[in-house]
Parts: C-alpha cells; structure tokens; sequence
C-alpha cells in the first residue's frame, strides 16, 4: 500500500506534527526553560479533556473527530501547581547548563566531553565541584595532569548550582522554533512596557 493514509499527513513539514504547546505552570510560567516544556499537540488535547489544563493560546489548525472540531492548542497551562525541584540531579545535561555549554578551559562551543579537574587517579570524585565541561582538546590536553601542570586555567570554579540559577540559565539558549503565541510567556523576549 503506497502511504499510509493514518500518518502521512505526520510527515509533511509544517504538518500537525510541527504544533507542540507550551506547557506552562499554574502560576503562567513554563515548566521548564531548557529544554523548553512542550507537549505534542495530542497530549495538550487530551490534557483539556481530561480537565487538567486550560488553553490560552491556539493555532489556526484544528483537528476534526466525528463529532467535534478542535483548535489545536499552542498554550496550555496547568490546572494545579507543581512545585519545582530544588535539588539539581548531577547529570551531564546539567553540568552543561551551568557551564552554558562552554569549555571551562578556553571557552571554545561544541565537541563538549567532561573533565575531572582534580583527576580520578589522584583522589578527585565525580562531583559538581570537581567536574566541569571541557572540549576533547583541552580534556586531551589535561589528560590525568593535576591543573597547575598544564597550564589551564578554570574560567569559573565549578560549584554546584541552584535550581533557580540552571532554569535562569536555560532562558539564554531559546530553542530553534518559537510560536508567536508563545512569547508573552517567555521572558527573554518579552517587550516591557513604559
């Protein structure tokens, strides 16, 4: 059979599939910055069914069942509130947040590894304070040296951050596509008012 009729029109760029919602907390701001909290448009959808958003904004778009015609949401907001974590998990994503994805060493972007400032081999330990996000030639170029040997130098101690301050980060690197509905709700563009 020659295109599957169910989900070819998934596939068409610009199609349904490239309509996610932003997702936002009870108190209007989004859940997350980085990565930005989106929902495809079916989770929105079935998230108003079940009475646990309300929309504030929509697409031209609509969806049609046999009995209903819906616009496609591009704003929900949570009916309840959910608190944000306070602790930061030690991960990898994390450690390049608080970096802002930049090497620790000479600031070069892309080709992130990470690097263990005070080495394994000599008594260091995976830690916030301990590791930071470095590029393959300089964590080359450190290998299991102690940092005075190599002539590196941290353009900021590593330290572990707050929740807070990794969400305040994660507005610096806005992703690759932002609806015009959205943008009320997001603080890195929003036009103040005199």
């Amino acid at each position: 059979m020659e295109g599957d009729f169910r989900t070819e029109f998934t596939r068409v760029k610009g199609g349904l599939k490239h309509r996610p919602a932003l997702v936002l907390n009870a108190d209007y701001r989004p859940l997350s910055y980085y990565p930005l909290s989106l929902w495809p448009w079916q989770e929105a959808i079935k998230a108003k069914w079940l009475d646990r958003v309300d929309i504030v904004a929509e697409y031209d778009d609509v969806v049609r069942s046999p009995s209903m015609v819906i616009k496609i949401p591009s704003v929900v907001v949570l009916k309840d509130y959910v608190k944000p974590q306070k602790r930061v998990a030690f991960t990898r994503f994390n450690l390049f947040l608080r970096d802002e994805f930049c090497c620790q060493y000479c600031g070069a972007r892309g080709d992130l590894t990470f690097d263990h400032v005070v080495p394994r081999a000599s008594g260091g330990v995976t830690s916030w304070q301990n590791v930071v996000a470095a590029c393959s030639p300089c964590n080359l170029r450190k290998g299991s040296k102690a940092l005075h040997q190599t002539g590196l130098n941290l353009r900021k101690p590593p330290r572990q951050p707050a929740a807070e301050e990794l969400r305040n980060t994660g507005r610096k690197f806005p992703p690759n596509h932002l609806h015009e509905s959205w943008m009320d709700f997001l603080y890195w563009d929003a036009e103040l008012q005199a």
